[in-house]
Order: C-alpha cells, then structure tokens, then sequence
C-alpha cells in the first residue's frame, strides 16, 4: 500500500493536465478495488506505469508495477493485494484467497520463451499455498501448443500463439493457458492456478518496455 501511496504521489508531481489526471484515476481504481474495472486504450495510455488487468473470483482491478527484484516483478492492486510474476508466470500472490506464497519450477524452466517449446513438454512445479498449510505439493504440467489465435486487447487484435498447460497431482486438475506472441516471446495474456480450486486471469495492457524485446 506504500508503494501504490508513493506511486500516486509521483504522479501528483508530475503534472495536473490531462495524462496527469487519468493516471492518478488509473492508480485510484487499482486501490479502491472496484469489482470489475474497464480500461481504455487511452486511458492506460495516459499513465507512463506499466499497467495489467487482474481477474479472479471477486472481479477485476488494474495492478502497476511497483516493484522489481532480480527479474520478479511486483504488481500491487486493490486493499494491499499484489500479484508476483517471472517471465509472466505467476511465482506467488499476497492478500485475497487463497494466496499462493511460493510457486517453484524444478528443473527445465520452458516460460522463458515458449515459441520453443517442444511436443511433450513437461514442467515440475512446487507449490505453497494458504490457508490450510499446503506447503511443497508437487505438480506436474504437461504444455502443448493450440495454433494461433486472435486475441483483442484494449480494441487491439493480435494474432497469438495460444499454450495449453494441464496441472495433475496433490489434487490439482486445472488448465492453465498462455497467449504468447510469436515475434519475441512475450505473454500478453493468461490463464492460471494459484491453488488447486482457483485461477487468475492476466491480460498486459501496458507492459515493462524491456519485456518486450527480441529474445
């Protein structure tokens, strides 16, 4: 809640003009925590923070990017909540329920770029989640690419590739979907579990510039 505090006041600063006024909106309705939060394209324009939109159980907020630390990022929403992702996995989640407190790929790590991603991939996951002290539940994932397909983004058609993971073990039997683009990697949507029973949906409304180069 600090960070998002500080965030806005840097905002303030910036200047009290139009892009001034619809960033400090933007950051209001990611801490208020509207229920369900519809952005436009310029409106997310108008804010210079990398913007993601966050839906769950409870509706949707737009998070800011408050944090980076060695790669994983810190996306702070609504009453204190922040999302964590690396290479647009999610690795944990704080506030709201169930909160997945560490999420761990054993070995091979195929999201750094899954344009590469061979037939019969699998990935080893370990997870923690609250409540209910399920700590180390090893998961597996099995990943296989669907073809590509339209996805629209705040008015905007891309066409990408879309990834279908299916979770087994410890009782999870959830799919998880990536829309990756095919030009350099990146993650511009998707579907995931944080807990055995719950999924977050992710969709990048303005991503962190460097996650967009050229892998």
């Amino acid at each position: 809640m600090r960070a998002m505090s500080m965030l806005l006041v840097a905002i303030t600063m910036s200047g009290c003009g139009a892009i001034g006024q619809s960033s400090i909106k933007a950051v209001r309705l990611a801490i208020q925590g509207t229920p369900d939060v519809q952005a436009t394209a310029r409106e997310v324009a108008a804010n210079r923070f990398p913007q993601i939109k966050v839906t769950g159980p409870n509706g949707g907020a737009i998070l800011v990017l408050g944090n980076l630390d060695d790669g994983r990022q810190a996306w702070y929403s609504s009453e204190r909540s922040i999302v964590f992702l690396r290479d647009g996995v999610i690795v944990a989640t704080h506030g709201g329920i169930p909160e997945l407190r560490q999420m761990a790929i054993i070995g091979a790590n195929p999201f750094h770029d899954l344009r590469q991603l061979k037939p019969g991939t699998r990935v080893e996951r370990r997870y923690d989640v609250m409540p209910g002290h399920r700590y180390g539940m090893r998961v597996t994932g099995h990943l296989q690419k669907q073809g590509r397909e339209p996805v629209q983004i705040l008015g905007r058609t891309r066409e990408l590739e879309h990834v279908r993971e299916r979770l087994n073990g410890h009782g999870w039997k959830r799919d998880n979907h990536y829309w990756v683009d095919p030009a350099n990697g990146f993650i511009w949507k998707s579907v995931q579990a944080i807990g055995p029973d719950t999924s977050l949906e992710l969709i990048q409304f303005k991503p962190y510039a460097p996650d967009l180069r050229t892998r």
